[in-house]
Order: C-alpha cells, then structure tokens, then sequence
C-alpha cells in the first residue's frame, strides 16, 4: 500500500489512530528539532520547543484540511515562532557554551575538528540578523526549497533568496579568516 503522506498520518491520528501519531512524530519530530536547534544554539530548548510543536500539530489534527499547507511546512513554520517566542523571553544566556552532539564513528582528532566547526559555524550563526539565520538554516542545513521556505516565513521565493545569498555572504565573511584554523587548509 506504500508508505502514508503526513496528511493522511495527520487525519489518521486525528481519528484515533495511535501509530500514525508515532510514525508521523518519528518523520517530523527530529526535523523540528534541528531547526529548534540552530536557531536556538541550545538541545534542552530546542527539545522543548520540538515538543511543544508538536503538541500544537495534535491540537489541531482535527482541524487539518489536507492540500491547503504541507504538514511538514505548518510544523516548521510553529517552530521557527516558537523560537522566536523564546528568544525574546531570554537576551542573556551564553549560547555558545553548548556543545554538539559528536559522531561516535570519526576519530577522536577528527570529532575535536569537527566540533570546532560545528562551533565555529554555530557562533557565525548566531550573529547573523534573525531572518537571515532561519533562512539561511531552513534552505542549506534543512535542505528545504525556496518556495517551502517562502511559506514558512511568509515572504517571497525572491525575499528568500535575498536573506540567504545576504546571510551566506556573511557567514563566509565571519569563517574565512579560520579556514586554516577548521581544517580547510587547500595546500
């Protein structure tokens, strides 16, 4: 029968349906919380932030009309808000301070330089302006496409393009003194 869309997950669900809820948690749920998390900069944040939108995805299951939005663009866009909600409740928390999570198949020299990077371009990150960060983290670390994201954000494919290109430009800007230093030494 093929595996079912997040629509259909989302009305079964809405119908009492239990293992949609999880199979539909597990495809959306860890996406909600890299987003939480890049643009946060913090896991027990983006954690609860994950789960509050998702929380908000049952409440209104209900409601859902399949066709009018993708799921998966509703969530992110509750997400990114979500964040922003936070963010402006808190100025004051050191946000690089926070480790990543480190993959357990490199080499413990190659994790060391993979977390400086990881550092390196979670601090460029974070000093980009708000906009230019979410879009910039929805288009080249989510991988979503411009008009996705256009929706998500509620500005136009060319508003995106704008913010990323900006955001890129700066983030290049912020890292290229540090080629060397992250391990992207071309000689």
């Amino acid at each position: 029968m093929g595996d079912p869309g997040d629509d259909a997950l989302l009305v079964l669900f809405a119908n009492g349906d239990g293992q949609a809820a999880r199979d539909l948690t597990g495809r959306l749920g860890p996406r909600a919380y890299s987003v939480a998390l890049r643009v946060l900069g913090n896991r027990a944040e983006a954690e609860d932030v994950a789960q509050e939108a998702m929380m908000r995805l049952w409440q209104m299951a209900p409601d859902w009309q399949p066709g009018r939005a993708k799921v998966s663009t509703w969530l992110y866009r509750v997400t990114l808000n979500l964040c922003l909600d936070l963010k402006r409740r808190r100025r004051t928390e050191d946000l690089d301070a926070v480790p990543e999570p480190q993959d357990d198949s490199l080499s413990a020299p190659e994790r060391l330089q993979e977390a400086a990077r990881i550092d390196a371009l979670q601090a460029a990150l974070m000093q980009l302006p708000e906009r230019q960060r979410q879009a910039v983290i929805l288009r080249h670390i989510e991988e979503l496409s411009n008009p996705e994201i256009a929706g998500i954000m509620d500005i136009s494919v060319e508003a995106v393009e704008s913010l990323t290109a900006r955001g890129k430009r700066a983030l290049a800007k912020a890292l290229a003194g540090r080629r060397t230093e992250l391990g992207y030494d071309d000689g």
